[in-house]
């Protein structure tokens, strides 16, 4: 005689440490991420602060054309995607391979003190990150003004935040010295999780250390490698605010290579206070975000199912 087979209770007391301990990030999210969905209304609304939301006109797709009939919109779209793809790819390969060479220390002090310096720059505010570079770029007492000049590189002082051809490779290279660490002790987690009779019987066959990186290390990382491009993508139409604009002192000089969707939206809106077009420019770049992120996946799925999100 068959067994009637009983549902699973979905609430456990044995559980219950664990609800408790995720309460404080679930409020978190209903507060500061569910509840303000209902502010996007403003989008497509010519906002009267005396009316209220629920009081002021609908214009229909009005505030979104602030973003499409710019002179400047291609200029600002081209800069945040490809600064993007770019900082994606630079910071993927830099974060894997850092994570592969700590990961052949011997001395666990020494992998733990550079893990520690990787990650130091993560947890520094923009703004930190701008004084430190001004102290190397500043017109009057910039080290570097001071070292060229010293070597008989120039003769003049250089404002080196008016120079358009310095600053593309130099926000790559900020970017990437204050996120790959995070990155690396991310993939160096999954890299521990690995199994040592893999490389044990890789040795046995004669493989060197750079195909047991290639045929081993490698293909175990790539769910993390997969999650985290999807993820990515879908910020690809957000450009980083502290980056662009604090640490580019707003610079006008270099708005060519410097200005992206968020920094000159800023701008527009800090001279206009116009809190529709504002939300209609987040609505538009959340909307972008979640359709490419849904693309992606799929293409990940398309190629290895078991690298996606869902």
């Amino acid at each position: 005689m068959l067994k009637t087979l009983t549902p699973k209770k979905r609430f456990r007391r044995e559980d219950l440490p664990l609800y408790i301990m995720a309460l404080p990030t679930v409020v978190w999210l209903v507060i500061f991420c569910y509840l303000p969905i209902f502010g996007l209304v403003m989008a497509f609304q010519d906002l009267n602060i005396t009316k209220g939301i629920w009081g002021s006109p609908f214009v229909g797709l009005k505030n979104f054309q602030f973003l499409f009939v710019s002179t400047d919109a291609w200029v600002i779209t081209r800069n945040t995607v490809c600064y993007n793809l770019v900082f994606i790819a630079v910071n993927l390969i830099l974060a894997v391979l850092m994570s592969l060479l700590l990961s052949e220390l011997r001395s666990r002090m020494m992998a733990k003190t550079l893990q520690t310096i990787y990650m130091l720059p993560h947890f520094l505010s923009w703004a930190v990150v701008a004084i430190v570079l001004g102290a190397f770029l500043d017109y009057d007492y910039g080290i570097v003004n001071r070292v060229m000049i010293n070597l008989g590189r120039q003769t003049t002082k250089l404002d080196w935040y008016q120079q358009r051809s310095l600053w593309p490779g130099l926000l790559v290279g900020i970017n990437a010295w204050k996120n790959v660490g995070y990155s690396t002790v991310l993939y160096l987690a999954v890299i521990s999780g690995i199994s040592q009779d893999y490389y044990e019987a890789a040795v046995l066959d004669g493989a060197n250390k750079l195909q047991q990186a290639w045929y081993i290390t490698i293909p175990h990382m790539r769910l993390v490698i997969g999650v985290s491009l999807i993820l990515s993508m879908g910020n690809i139409f957000r450009g980083d605010f502290g980056l662009f604009y604090v640490v580019t002192k707003n610079s006008g000089r270099i708005y060519a290579v410097t200005d992206v969707i968020d920094t000159y939206i800023y701008r527009a809106l800090t001279s206009l206070s116009n809190v529709g077009m504002s939300t209609a420019a987040g609505l538009y770049q959340s909307v972008v975000g979640f359709v490419l992120v849904l693309f992606f996946n799929w293409v990940v799925t398309k190629i290895d199912a078991d690298s996606a999100m869902f």
